[in-house]
């Protein structure tokens, strides 16, 4: 089995509030599932439809203590071990890292199945956990049981800036935290890793300043972005559609690029929430 997968971020909290955000039931509703179950230290259980295979709960509490909760999570027929672990980061300030087995990169290209999520599932359930401490707005969940793929943001920012910070390379580059070069023209390449990295690359398919972006990914279809701006605010929609099958683990990367977008753009003092 390959190393497990890594996730770590910054969190405006204590060591003690974010490990309560981890362990107590009422507030795991709010950043991370629609149900949750927690009785240390004997039951720790999360699912509903915003959880991957979330029919039922289908974890086992392995270990808890004061700056961690490890259990076992079973997908697809495979138990997978998840690990919630917090270090002090200054007085008011936490880091939270999510250590994931079972994760396989070629599994997520391929959406060969379920485990193939784990990584961006983790990525916006630890953006909406900083948005919980942040008092923000969440970022929208997903929902495993339908094959629409539909988001919605309001962002404070016009929506001229937040039409630039989808089609420039830098500030793309910059708020998603990975390189992407795009050429933001009809018919333009959109490239996840830049125009020098393997296999073809998006293209873009329609735009409209201040007002539209739609870009082709291929097997996993069309997304599109629509603006609409009042008071100053922009209503960002994306939606995902035109795909034979769901791609649940691409999608749930764009929701949780969603919540940089916001701080990027919002935030004058802005800086990513993950560390490497």
């Amino acid at each position: 089995m390959s190393d497990p997968m890594i996730i770590r971020a910054r969190v405006p909290a204590s060591v003690k509030q974010v490990r309560h955000a981890l362990t107590d039931p009422d507030t795991l509703r709010v950043w991370l599932a629609e149900h949750a179950e927690v009785e240390l230290p004997g039951i720790y259980a999360f699912w509903g439809r915003s959880t991957p295979e979330g029919d039922a709960p289908h974890q086992r509490l392995l270990h808890a203590d004061d700056r961690t909760v490890r259990f076992a999570w079973t997908l697809d027929g495979v138990e997978t071990t998840t690990e919630f672990a917090v270090e002090e980061d200054g007085p008011d300030a936490a880091i939270v890292s999510v250590s994931q087995s079972h994760f396989d990169m070629q599994e997520a290209l391929e959406d060969t199945n379920i485990r193939g999520v784990l990584q961006t599932y983790w990525y916006l359930a630890v953006a909406n956990l900083v948005e919980h401490f942040e008092g923000r707005d969440l970022t929208p969940k997903p929902d495993f049981t339908s094959a629409e793929l539909r988001a919605e943001v309001l962002i404070d920012a016009s929506p001229a800036k937040v039409y630039a910070s989808l089609i420039d390379s830098e500030k793309v580059s910059r708020w998603f935290g990975y390189p992407i070069e795009i050429e933001p023209r009809v018919g333009g390449r959109y490239s996840m890793g830049g125009f020098d990295a393997e296999g073809e690359p998006a293209r873009i398919l329609e735009l409209e300043p201040d007002s539209k972006v739609s870009i082709d990914w291929g097997h996993n279809g069309v997304g599109t972005w629509e603006l609409e701006g009042s008071g100053g605010k922009t209503r960002l929609t994306m939606v995902q559609s035109g795909f034979d099958r769901t791609p649940y683990a691409g999608w749930l990367g764009s929701i949780s690029g969603l919540a940089e977008l916001r701080r990027f753009n919002e935030m004058a003092d802005w800086s990513p929430i993950w560390l490497s």
